[in-house]
């Protein structure tokens, strides 16, 4: 699977970045994490290489500091 296409769940998001899922959510809310894909009326996942990406910037953040 072409890793561009791969999805992760809410949980998996909050597993990968260490940030409880209420985070996330306000993290979002604010455009300050990747936008969800809509999969189903109260489903949403993410896209796997934009949620790493995100994190890649926060350590780039911290190595900048």
């Amino acid at each position: 699977m072409n890793d561009n296409h791969q999805l992760l769940s809410l949980n998996d998001a909050a597993r990968l970045t260490s940030l409880s899922r209420s985070m996330i959510n306000r993290y979002r809310s604010e455009g300050k994490f990747p936008k969800a894909v809509p999969l189903g009326e109260k489903r949403v996942a993410f896209v796997a290489s934009e949620v790493r990406e995100w994190i890649a910037e926060k350590v780039a953040l911290r190595a900048a500091a």
